[in-house]
C-alpha cells in the first residue's frame, strides 16, 4: 500500500480558502477584485487621516499641523472624557471601583475557577454597596462627591451596569407574570409592559427627572442620577420581559409536564427546569437588549447628566478646540464599538458553551 499523499497546496490553507470562497468562478473573481478596489479607495485615505498623517502629541491646537486627525484634542481631555468633573485627587476611587468589578467579572467568566457562587453573591449583594461608598463617599473618611460631578465614560458605565443588572430580574418576573393564570397579575404585567414599550426612553428620562419628585414625600430628596436609573430600569425591564417571554414560549410543553410529574411546585419548576433552558435560548436577545441600553445611556443629556457623548460635546464648545468635532465623535464611536463588540463576542462564546441541544421530551 502506498502512503497517502498530502492534498495539493492550492486546495488547503489560505490559498484553498480563497479559491473556494473568493475566486471559485469568473463572476466571484470579478466581484472580489471590484470589492478590493472599493476597499482600497475608501480605506487608503481613512488610514492616512487616522494614523499616518495624524498628530498625537502636543498641548494645544497649534500642534495639529499635519493635515490629518488631531488626536491631541482627545489626549488633552482624556481624563475629563473618562471621569467627567470628578475631583482629580479622588479619581483613584473610580479606578478602584471598576478594577474590583473587572476582577470579579473575570473570575466568573474564566472556567474552572472555584467559589463562583460566592463571587456571584458578592457581585450582586456586596459590591453595589461598596461601589456606592467608594464613588459617592461620605463614609470611611472619603470626601463626598456629588453626582452632578460624575460624568464621562465612568457615568456611562454606571448607568449601563445598573440598568443591565436590575432590568434582568424585573424582566423575568414580568414575563412570568404575563404568562400567569392569575388575571390580576397577568393584567398588571401586560399593562406595564405595553405602556413602557410604547413610549421613547427620552420621554421616560424627562418624566423621571421632572415628575418623579412630585409623587414622593417632600422630605425625600431623589438625586438626579437615581431618578435616571429608576427610569432606565423601568423602561428596560419591559423590553427584557418580552425577550424572556419569547424564551419561555420556546420551551416545549413536555418540559413543564415532566417537572410537574416529578412533583415540583411552580417556582421550583421555573427555577430548576424551565428558566435555565429558556435563558440559554435567550442569550442573543438579552445581549441585544443590553447593547441597546448601553448606547441609549447617551440620552441622559436631556436631564443634565454628562455621559461620554455629552462630555465630548461640551469639550467641542471650548474656543481653544473649535473645529475638531470629527475627532471627538470618532473617539466616542470607537469606545462604544469596543464595548458593544465585546458584549457581542462574549454572547457568542456563551451560546457555543451552553449549546447542549434541546429536546421536546
Amino acid at each position: 500500500m502506498l502512503p497517502n499523499l498530502p492534498p495539493p497546496a492550492s486546495s488547503v490553507g489560505v490559498i484553498g480558502w480563497m479559491r473556494a470562497n473568493l475566486f471559485s468562478n469568473i463572476t466571484n473573481s470579478v466581484l472580489t477584485l471590484f470589492a478590493l478596489y472599493l476597499l482600497y479607495i475608501l480605506l487608503t485615505p481613512t488610514i492616512s487621516w487616522v494614523f499616518i498623517n495624524s498628530d498625537w502629541t502636543g498641548s494645544s491646537r497649534d500642534a495639529c499641523t499635519s493635515g490629518g486627525a488631531c488626536w491631541v484634542f482627545v489626549a488633552n481631555r482624556f481624563d475629563q472624557f473618562m471621569y467627567g468633573f470628578y475631583p482629580e485627587a479622588e479619581i483613584w476611587r473610580i479606578n478602584l471601583t471598576f478594577l474590583l468589578l473587572v476582577a470579579q467579572v473575570l473570575w466568573l467568566m474564566l472556567p474552572n475557577l472555584p467559589y463562583k457562587g460566592m463571587v456571584a453573591a458578592v457581585v450582586l449583594l456586596v459590591f453595589p454597596i461598596l461601589a456606592y461608598f467608594l464613588l459617592y463617599g461620605g463614609s470611611f473618611g472619603l470626601e463626598v462627591v456629588e453626582t452632578h460631578k460624575w460624568g464621562g465614560l465612568s457615568l456611562t458605565l454606571v448607568l449601563a451596569i445598573v440598568g443591565i443588572v436590575a432590568a434582568l430580574p424585573f424582566g423575568v418576573l414580568l414575563a412570568l407574570g404575563r404568562r400567569s393564570e392569575m388575571p390580576i397579575v397577568k393584567s398588571f404585567c401586560v399593562v406595564y409592559i405595553e405602556f413602557w414599550r410604547g413610549i421613547p426612553l427620552i420621554t421616560v428620562l424627562f418624566m423621571a427627572s421632572v415628575m418623579l419628585p412630585l409623587f414622593v414625600p417632600e422630605e425625600m430628596n431623589f438625586d438626579k442620577l437615581l431618578r435616571a436609573m429608576i427610569g432606565i430600569v423601568m423602561f428596560q425591564s419591559a423590553y427584557m420581559a418580552e425577550v424572556v417571554r419569547g424564551g419561555l414560549q420556546a420551551i416545549p410543553k413536555g418540559q413543564y409536564e415532566a417537572a410537574q410529574a416529578l412533583g415540583l411546585n411552580y417556582w421550583k419548576m421555573m427555577v430548576f427546569v424551565v428558566l435555565p433552558q429558556a435563558l440559554k435560548l435567550m442569550i442573543p436577545g438579552i445581549v441585544n437588549t443590553f447593547i441597546a441600553l448601553f448606547k441609549d445611556t447617551s440620552l441622559v443629556l436631556i436631564i443634565g447628566l454628562f455621559d461620554l457623548l455629552a462630555i465630548v460635546q461640551a469639550g467641542l464648545t471650548d474656543p481653544k478646540w473649535l473645529g475638531f468635532s470629527v475627532e471627538g465623535y470618532a473617539f466616542v464611536a470607537f469606545v462604544f464599538w469596543v464595548f458593544c463588540f465585546g458584549m457581542s463576542k462574549y454572547s457568542q462564546h456563551l451560546e457555543n458553551r451552553f449549546h447542549t441541544g434541546h429536546g421536546s421530551r
